[in-house]
């Protein structure tokens, strides 16, 4: 098993301004406000559509320009990043244990979760399995990944949320189909002893399978496979299995820098705005699950039926992430063994 680079550089944009962003301070009278977005890298598509709605609708409000520059990484990665430096106003990760360490890093205050809609949660996904065209492997079900003829493209749990999420999705396929813990652990060892590259993220894993030509099946975001056949690159489909795991990706501001910045006022209006209609309808054509009664009326028929578990039937993310992703947890223990 070959473990892709974790050295991370933030990939930064400006709308309409260059490529490379410079270092967040407090905001210029007059100058129109900034804020930086930090979020996982396969909401790119989706934030393409939804930061000029909200520049849009802020000036029609306000009378007032606002930048919103943006930040794409493995969930975990970014995480690091802002408790090392990078100076977010608004966070969007792939699951509430990373919002949690911000705040245990004194950046955010307890309770967010309460102070937006659905826990702070504007989107939901799963993970869905992408298979060759044809099918040649034969994989119609969680239990034939496990399986030595068969090579997995997973991304890398210690840097990426969607791969965390994918563990779980794993898990869940036998704990919640009346298998004990043994038997999960037994499960996801086979198919991670299969996996030949850990990438650093749910995008670079796409890649891999995709551009790359590796492996016989990539699990990933249901948002992956569903920008991927769009886009005509996914020739052999993607299939969402049963039972499997309803995530949930938070989002909030950061109140220490948001603070700093003078930025909160800008902050706190694009994490509601994306309970809109116009931002829930943009996040459904770029692959996510909406969240909102008007949300899920557009997204009828664009999804398929799954029956879902969710995070709160393994404990809940601040018991699973120790159990799982801890030193000397349950990930160390198979990398161990199967690298």
């Amino acid at each position: 098993m070959v473990l892709a680079s974790q050295a991370w550089v933030p990939l930064l944009f400006s709308l309409g301004v260059g490529p490379l962003a410079q270092p967040a301070a407090a905001q210029t009278p007059g100058k129109p406000p900034s804020i930086l977005l930090v979020t996982y890298a396969v909401t790119k598509a989706a934030y393409d559509k939804i930061i000029p709605l909200f520049v849009a609708d802020w000036r029609k409000k306000t009378g007032q320009s606002v930048v919103i520059r943006t930040s794409y990484g493995g969930s975990g990665s970014q995480t690091r990043a802002v408790i090392d430096g990078l100076e977010a106003d608004v966070v969007a990760l792939a699951m509430a244990a990373d919002i949690s360490k911000l705040e245990k890093a004194g950046l955010i205050k307890p309770g967010w979760q309460n102070e937006l809609p659905n826990q702070s949660v504007a989107t939901n996904s799963t993970v869905a399995t992408f298979v060759r065209p044809g099918n040649p492997k034969k994989i119609f079900t969680w239990s034939d990944l496990d399986n030595k003829n068969v090579e997995s493209v997973l991304a890398n749990p210690k840097t990426s949320g969607g791969a965390r999420w994918n563990f779980v999705a794993l898990w869940g396929a036998i704990s919640q189909s009346g298998g004990g813990e043994a038997a999960a652990k037994r499960f996801i060892s086979g198919v991670f002893k299969n996996a030949e590259v850990l990438p650093k993220d749910a995008r670079e894993a796409t890649d891999t399978f995709l551009k790359r030509g590796q492996g016989d099946v990539l699990l990933n975001w249901e948002t992956e496979g569903f920008l991927a056949k769009r886009s005509g690159e996914l020739p052999g489909g993607y299939r969402v299995f049963s039972p499997n795991v309803l995530t949930e990706m938070p989002h909030t501001v950061v109140d220490k820098n948001a603070d700093k910045h003078g930025t909160r006022r800008v902050a706190e209006a694009f994490t509601r705005f994306l309970y809109t209609p116009a931002a829930q309808k943009a996040f459904v054509d770029n692959g996510f699950r909406p969240v909102t009664p008007e949300g899920k009326s557009y997204a009828r028929g664009k999804f398929p039926n799954v029956k879902f578990f969710r995070i709160g039937d393994l404990g809940g993310w601040g018991e699973t992430d120790k159990k799982f992703f801890g030193k000397g947890g349950i990930w160390d223990q198979i990398f161990a063994q199967t690298r």
